[in-house]
């Protein structure tokens, strides 16, 4: 069943197509001049976002990577580079890129962009150009329901500890050094990583090891809300397909997996935990499938995002905006650099 969102006077401008396990949905039939539409409409659809956490625009009508660049400077208060990429990704123009270079068979689980580093968009864009003929939707939970949701002991510990990212750069997989850090140049790299609380090792063949433990739970930088904020399942090793992991661990060792993640202490969490996150996630998990043309904006911090396993050519433009940064947040643990 329909119904129009109301408790907001800017978002009831339009109406807010409400119904579960899909994401909030406005239409823009119609419309020939998507940056002029995104223009007028901009407080609406932030208003929309602010109370929903995200909203998807069907019939914008999107045609190509500039009107997408268009559309995204118009609804954003300011488009981010890209730092410390997991995957590639393909530039578009400033601030407009393509989805993370990642196998279309295997999933990209719930996580929120960026939230591992110090500062992360408050705002994401998708735009969808292509969609795929089966699969590829961008899925979306809400972080303080998963954040209910999960068991008050696992919070508490990863609230008092954090959590740890570890990752092992190389130009055979992953993101490159060159590629996360935009250089090359060893000494930029280390600068980086000093001034963002990042612990790093160059190995003798000339690869980069790294360490950053970050918050787990934050708090949202507008409503105060505590939300489950981190890759913790995503980036795990047990995210990964079976098949997948035993090969990388067999080739580079279980210390030098592309990126894994731990408790903030140090010790490995378990296929269990990283298993339950997942479960939970799929639980309060909203999806739509993408048609040619659709534009979608999340809430970053309040929302988590996935994107499934997909069939066919897939042409999904990403965005990220707003800038956060974590001392915004009320991070739960210090993120100096050990």
């Amino acid at each position: 069943m329909s119904s129009s969102s109301s408790s907001s006077s800017s978002a009831s401008l339009l109406d807010v197509d409400l119904q579960p396990g899909r994401p909030p949905m406005l239409r823009a039939e119609g419309n020939g001049d998507p940056p002029n539409w995104a223009a007028e409409h901009r407080e609406t659809l932030r208003a929309v976002v602010a109370e929903h956490g995200s909203v998807l625009v069907r019939g914008l009508g999107l045609r190509d990577a500039a009107e997408v660049g268009a559309v995204f400077q118009r609804l954003a208060t300011g488009l981010m580079a890209e730092k410390e990429a997991f995957a590639p990704r393909r530039a578009y123009s400033d601030g407009v890129y393509s989805s993370a270079k990642w196998p279309p068979n295997q999933p990209m689980c719930m996580h929120h962009e960026l939230s591992y580093t110090l500062e992360f968009p408050g705002l994401m864009l998708f735009a969808c150009l292509s969609a795929p003929t089966d699969g590829g939707a961008t899925g979306v939970a809400d972080s303080p329901t998963v954040l209910d949701a999960l068991p008050a002991e696992l919070i508490e510990r990863f609230e008092r500890e954090g959590w740890l990212l570890t990752r092992n750069y190389n130009d055979e997989i992953g993101a490159s050094v060159g590629e996360a850090f935009g250089t090359e140049d060893r000494a930029a790299v280390e600068s980086y990583c000093r001034a963002n609380a990042i612990e790093f090792e160059w190995q003798p063949d000339g690869g980069l090891r790294t360490r950053q433990r970050r918050s787990a739970v934050v708090r949202h930088p507008v409503t105060g809300q505590s939300c489950w904020f981190n890759q913790i399942a995503f980036l795990s090793e047990w995210t990964l397909a079976p098949e997948v992991r035993e090969f990388l661990v067999d080739v580079y060792g279980a210390d030098g997996l592309p990126f894994n993640t731990r408790f903030g202490n140090g010790d490995s969490i378990g296929e269990d935990v990283v298993q339950l996150l997942n479960e939970v996630y799929e639980a309060n998990t909203a999806r739509e499938p993408w048609q040619a043309g659709d534009l979608m904006l999340v809430d970053n911090v309040r929302t988590a995002h996935s994107r499934e396993p997909f069939e066919g050519p897939r042409e999904v433009l990403v965005g990220m905006a707003d800038a956060v940064r974590l001392a915004g947040c009320s991070p739960s643990v210090e993120v100096t650099a050990r």
